[in-house]
């Protein structure tokens, strides 16, 4: 990892969370993400199944987690499985975790090694009454490959068919959307580390600049500080291409007079940052940008008004969209006969704001987390309207991270430049 070691009492905390929720004389066993083949003999790089990663930091392929609260032996109630180090293997993929590091990072004491857990495991199973087990239950999941916690699933059920299965996921869907105090320190330095390389950025685009050039710098910035890496696919979007949502492209001309939308954040140590701004190549707003612009950051600040406790996600979507529809008619974007006339279940305003204004954020960018229950402190979410005018080539989105507390929300993006005028200012520098 590149980032700096992490507390790890934010994972033992996390795991105490886990434990209250768990039946009584209940098991729970977590298992690590696939290794996947590319082409040839190469393989993707690792990713971390991310309950696993919450629960105990390990990012090492093979690794598990298993928490049984209830065994009689207490040295086996958090247990850390981990492949055991191989001279042979480590000199072709390097290191592989010791009990110690493993211990240091996690805070669980009993470490096993995987070649020696089946009949440790089968004991612990026959113990127990219910066998929690995990699968991943985002709402936006889009595939459907049986991965290795499925898989993991089927081998159990039929291993042992007569204990009862419960589902891992609905748990860590509640707590994983409440973040601690602890987690939000790591996310603020993901955020900095975004803050840092927005600002290059400002200084280094200019009219003639290619849009890979400014993924390039996105890169250097955050590996020189530390970050994993982009928490997603960075979108650097001229001109005409901010209108594509989700444009990963990025190989064009940055021109003079045309905005540029860059949708970026850094991940360290596990957790994302997730940015928008949308800046004038040339360092300079035209009075009709200008316009666009404000207006999207009108959005954005009444989305900040409203996002608290006791809201869901689908109420204060519908209000944004009411105040969005009062925008668009300001900057003659719609009137009021589009208004009168429209579908209620395609409002007028969706010809030009056709996304969500908000998504849950931590360990995954669209992380765990409600869209019809009220909103809780303690959940972090993204702010980020758009405007996106194809009659004007022209798309705008502004986005920041909100932390949700007892009476509102924490703006952990307030100090990165988003008016028109620290925009200005800053690229004239």
């Amino acid at each position: 990892m590149k980032y700096h070691p992490l507390d790890s009492a934010i994972f033992t905390n996390n795991r105490k969370r886990f434990v209250k929720n768990m039946l009584p004389n209940s098991i729970a066993v977590f298992v690590s993400n696939d290794e996947w083949p590319s082409n040839g003999d190469a393989l993707h790089s690792f990713k971390q199944n991310s309950d696993l990663y919450w629960l105990s930091g390990i990012v090492q392929e093979d690794s598990m987690v298993i928490l049984f609260p209830d065994n009689p032996d207490p040295k086996f109630r958090e247990v850390l499985v981990l492949v055991r180090p191989n001279e042979l293997k480590e000199k072709w993929d390097g290191k592989r975790l010791r009990t110690a590091e493993a211990k240091a990072i996690s805070g669980i004491n009993t470490i096993v090694w995987l070649d020696s857990l089946d009949a440790l495991l089968q004991g612990w199973i026959h113990l127990a009454d219910h066998i929690y087990l995990d699968s991943n239950e985002n709402d936006r999941k889009a595939s459907f490959i049986k991965t290795r916690e499925y898989r993991f699933i089927e081998e159990m059920k039929l291993q042992y068919p007569l204990h009862q299965f419960l589902r891992a996921a609905k748990i860590m869907k509640e707590l994983r959307a409440i973040k601690s105090k602890e987690e939000i320190v790591v996310v603020q330095k993901a955020i900095d580390i975004t803050d840092n390389t927005f600002r290059r950025l400002m200084k280094f685009i200019k009219p003639g600049v290619n849009e890979c050039e400014i993924e390039a710098e996105i890169w250097h910035s955050f590996l020189s500080q530390r970050a994993t890496g982009p928490a997603y696919g960075s979108i650097i979007a001229s001109g005409d291409n901010a209108r594509t949502l989700h444009y990963v492209s990025n190989n064009a001309e940055c021109k003079d007079g045309d905005l540029i939308l860059m949708d970026f954040g850094a991940e360290y140590g596990g957790y994302c940052a997730d940015l928008t701004r949308t800046i004038p190549v040339n360092g300079k707003f035209s009075k009709r940008q200008k316009i666009v612009y404000n207006a999207c950051l009108n959005l954005h600040n009444y989305a900040k008004s409203i996002l608290k406790p006791g809201i869901s996600i689908l109420d204060y979507t519908d209000k944004v969209g009411e105040e969005a529809t009062k925008e668009f008619i300001k900057i003659g974007l719609l009137n009021k006969s589009d208004v009168k006339n429209e579908d209620k279940e395609n409002r007028a305003y969706r010809k030009y704001l056709y996304h969500g204004i908000s998504h849950h954020l931590g360990i995954d960018v669209h992380d765990l987390g409600t869209r019809t229950a009220p909103i809780k402190a303690g959940m972090l979410f993204t702010i980020e309207p758009g405007i996106y005018i194809e009659e004007e080539k022209m798309g705008v989105r502004i986005e920041n991270n909100f932390w949700i507390t007892k009476n509102g929300n924490t703006d952990l993006m307030k100090n990165i430049p988003i008016t028109v005028e620290e925009i200005e200012s800053y690229m004239k520098r």
